[in-house]
């Protein structure tokens, strides 16, 4: 089978926009290479690396992979927020925040930041948290209407972000 350049080209543009739109393919794989290229343009190929805080990227990315699989074992659902859980996850990491797949992100990208010591990666990791501090505010309206009072109980006892703060 012969491949032509142009159907190629569609089939790389095709991947890069559904990477884009997909929030794991932003976190874990854009915005990484736009640092990396970022730091590199920025110092001219010189820039240093902290390598104790990969340790934060490795356990956001892994607290975001092993959360979701949990869930969907638990809870039934798919990834994202397109598929939402049929059944309430109280338990894991569920029992300490209701959010740790995203939090795992925010972790990843506050790792990026510190391994790099990047103001790009710390703006994108503003950016981020806020986007989806706003997007966890509409999931919990929507887990309330599909997974009632006990998703209600559970959102009083746990708290959104952070155990005992916030």
């Amino acid at each position: 089978m012969r491949t032509y350049p142009h159907a190629l080209m569609a089939s790389i543009k095709n991947r890069t926009v559904q990477l884009v739109r997909q929030t794991p393919g932003r976190s874990f794989i854009l915005y990484p290479v736009l640092v990396l290229t970022w730091e590199l343009l920025l110092t001219q190929g010189r820039f240093h690396v902290q390598p104790p805080f990969l340790l934060f990227m490795v356990w956001g990315y892994l607290q975001y992979r092993l959360c979701g699989v949990y869930r969907m074992r638990r809870g039934g659902g798919g990834p994202g927020v397109g598929r939402p859980p049929e059944h309430l996850v109280a338990t894991g990491l569920y029992a300490w925040t209701r959010n740790p797949m995203y939090l795992g992100h925010v972790i990843f990208l506050i790792g990026l930041s510190l391994t790099f010591k990047s103001l790009l990666a710390g703006l994108i990791t503003i950016a981020t948290a806020v986007w989806f501090h706003r997007r966890v505010v509409d999931d919990e309206k929507r887990l309330a209407k599909l997974l009632g009072p006990e998703y209600l109980e559970y959102k009083d006892r746990v708290k959104r972000w952070l155990p005992g703060l916030f």
